[in-house]
């Protein structure tokens, strides 16, 4: 079932040291990559290093059992396939638990048939995603999400399910973030996979030339128009049109595309007839849409027709978990495969990558290694390259102390704020004493006086 080395992984969790040894047996055998942890608190920390596809989970166990660990997990990773196993006396439980979202649960003893048809099921689910680069992956990689951060495994999981669909999606990010990329894979998981997959971008066309472009025209339909054309709707039939940028869309023919994506027909310029269309519609945008149908600038009737599922794709800053992944394939992906000896990043310019601010993103991040590989005269790539091509000061990572010491101000001053310098109600918030809470208000100079909307706030 699972070969190579991007096997599934599967995250097993039960206090029974016997059970966890047989499930690990049956799974191995099938192909997985498997994890065993003896209860919920350890499966809920292995969660980020092993990144698993799916979590098996027995339902009575001592402290967190599997509802409390499934809560848990449904919190972080929503789309995180759960199976629970459950002794027959419990069966309500379980049934209720996948009423709650659980993806399925076994009785036990089950059989092994039973198991891998049921993991199997939920891995269905899972993301592709590429958590390795290799010279094996070279080729084709272009149409694939790089990483291996759990905000963005969640993001391709929730992709995954959206491609089994067929309904719109709008993937909201800023630029460079990689919104082609994602719906590529969207379109490479869904049942339009053999059909074509048009990527438009509309802030590049012309108004006048909107309609022309998307629905094609008939030969003398305008100056110019010499023969008929097919526009890049008819072009995505069967399959994928994917309109970047879809803020930038003129307002006159949003009225047109509305209609469109409504009657599942196109009417090339000029022409008496209209032509039906069986295309998927994925759109994007950096701005927010929501502020441009306030101003009057886009349409908001279009806009929840293209916005039935919404997936945002995180800025390069908030995973940069991925950075050095992503900045080794990009090196890769520039090193001819002639030479034996392939450039590295030196651990100080590294460094340096992952504390950047990424205004750019990813595309920003693929011009620096660019710029740094052709400039390095050795297979080392220096620090100072890398500062060079960054042309800012980098800011290096916080310290834990450091990113604690700022979260518990914030957190004071939140408190203060809320209870309006009431250092009773605010240490009730907060869970601790008085006394407790004065030390922490001297510790970072602040005064409750300060917050005080009136001078009579009761202590």
């Amino acid at each position: 079932m699972a070969n190579g080395e991007n096997k599934p992984r599967i995250l097993v969790v039960d206090d029974d040291g016997d059970l966890r040894k047989l499930l690990r047996l049956r799974l191995i055998s099938a192909g997985y990559e498997v994890e065993t942890v003896a209860s919920g608190e350890e499966a809920l920390a292995a969660l980020p290093g092993f990144r698993p596809q799916m979590v098996v989970t027995d339902l009575r166990m001592e402290g967190m059992d599997g509802m409390a660990l499934f809560t848990a997990i449904n919190h972080q990773l929503p789309s995180l396939p759960v199976i629970i196993l459950t002794a027959h006396g419990s069966i309500p439980e379980a049934v209720e638990a996948t009423q709650r979202g659980v993806f399925s649960y076994l009785t036990k003893p089950f059989d092994s048939s039973e198991l891998l048809a049921t993991v199997g099921k939920a891995l269905s689910l899972s993301p592709t995603v590429e958590p390795e680069t290799d010279s094996s992956s070279r080729d084709g990689a272009s149409g694939s999400m790089i990483c291996q951060g759990g905000a963005m495994q969640e993001l391709m999981n929730q992709a995954k399910r959206v491609a089994q669909s067929d309904v719109s999606v709008l993937i909201q990010s800023e630029s460079g973030t990689g919104k082609e990329l994602l719906a590529r894979s969207i379109h490479r998981d869904s049942a339009r996979s053999k059909g074509p997959f048009v990527a438009v971008n509309c802030s590049a066309i012309p108004e006048q030339l909107f309609e022309s472009e998307l629905f094609g025209h008939v030969k003398g339909a305008f100056s110019g128009a010499t023969s008929q054309r097919k526009g890049l709707f008819q072009e995505a039939q069967g399959g994928t049109i994917f309109l970047d940028e879809i803020g930038d869309m003129p307002l006159p023919f949003q009225s047109k595309l509305l209609r469109t994506l409504q009657e599942g027909e196109v009417r090339p310029v000029g022409a008496d007839v209209s032509v039906a269309i069986d295309v998927r519609v994925i759109s994007a945008t950096h701005q927010v849409l929501e502020e441009q149908i306030q101003s009057g600038s886009f349409r908001e009737d279009l806009y929840y027709r293209l916005n039935v599922v919404m997936l945002e794709l995180p800025p390069l800053r908030d995973r940069r978990e991925d950075i050095p992944l992503l900045a080794n394939y990009f090196l890769q992906e520039m090193t001819p495969a002639r030479e034996q000896e392939r450039k590295k990043f030196s651990p100080e310019a590294l460094t340096l990558l992952v504390g950047a601010s990424w205004p750019g993103n990813i595309r920003q991040l693929q011009n620096v290694v660019a710029q740094t590989c052709v400039l390095a005269s050795g297979p080392i790539i220096p620090a100072s390259l890398v500062k060079k091509a960054l042309r800012t000061d980098v800011e290096p990572l916080q310290t834990l102390s450091v990113a604690r010491e700022q979260f518990e101000r914030d957190y004071l001053i939140k408190l203060l704020q809320m209870t309006e310098g009431n250092v009773t109600k605010a240490a009730d918030l907060a869970g601790r004493n008085r006394t407790e809470l004065y030390k922490l208000f001297s510790k970072y100079g602040l005064n409750p006086e300060l917050f005080r909307q009136t001078g009579d706030a009761a202590e």
